[in-house]
C-alpha cells in the first residue's frame, strides 16, 4: 500500500463518493452545488484525525447534510444582508407586494416549530425496536442490510419494524 493512499474517513469517503453525491445532489437540486459540497467533504474528511467512528458511513453523510444546511443558512443570511443593503441605498420597497409580509414569517416558523416537535414526539413514543430501526434507515441513512447488522435482526425483521414505524408516524400526524 502507498503512503499516500486515503486511510479512515478519506478512504471511506472514496469508497461511498459516487453514493456522497447523489444525496448532495438530491438535497441540494445542483449538480455543481452538490460537487462543490463533495469537495468540502472530501477536504473535512482528509483533515479529520483518525480516530474511532462507530459508523463512518453514516457519520460521513451527516456531514454531507450539515454542509447543506449550513449553505442553506448562509442563502438566507446573504439574502437578508442583501435585501438590508438594498433597503439603506434605495429606501424601503415601494409598493405592498415588495415588502415581506412578517406575519407570514412567524405563523410559518410557529407552524413548523410544533409540527416538528409533533413528530420529535411521534418518534419517541414509537415501539423500541421500530424506533431504533426508523432512527438508523431514515435519519442515520443507513440500508436496510446496515441497521440489520446493527441491530443483530433479519433484513425482513428491519422492513418490518420501519412499515410500523411509519405507520404510527402517518397516524401521529394526521391527527
Amino acid at each position: 500500500m502507498a503512503d499516500d493512499a486515503p486511510s479512515g474517513l478519506a478512504a471511506l469517503f472514496e469508497a461511498h463518493r459516487a453514493e456522497l453525491l447523489r444525496f448532495l445532489a438530491a438535497r441540494t437540486g445542483n449538480a455543481v452545488e452538490a460537487e462543490d459540497l463533495a469537495q468540502e467533504l472530501w477536504l473535512r474528511a482528509h483533515r479529520a484525525p483518525s480516530g474511532p467512528v462507530a459508523n463512518g458511513r453514516a457519520y460521513l453523510f451527516r456531514v454531507a447534510n450539515n454542509l447543506v444546511l449550513d449553505q442553506v443558512r448562509e442563502r438566507v443570511r446573504r439574502q437578508k444582508r442583501d435585501h438590508s443593503w438594498h433597503a439603506a441605498e434605495y429606501g424601503e420597497p415601494g409598493t405592498a407586494g415588495d415588502a415581506p409580509d412578517a406575519r407570514a414569517d412567524i405563523e410559518g416558523a410557529a407552524f413548523e416549530r410544533e409540527e416538528a416537535a409533533l413528530l420529535a414526539s411521534a418518534i419517541a413514543n414509537l415501539p423500541e425496536g421500530a424506533r431504533r430501526a426508523f432512527r438508523l434507515h431514515k435519519i442515520d441513512g443507513l440500508s436496510h442490510a446496515e441497521v440489520a447488522a446493527e441491530l443483530g435482526i433479519s433484513k425482513s425483521g428491519v422492513e418490518k419494524h420501519i412499515a410500523l414505524a411509519m405507520r404510527h408516524l402517518r397516524a401521529a400526524l394526521s391527527d
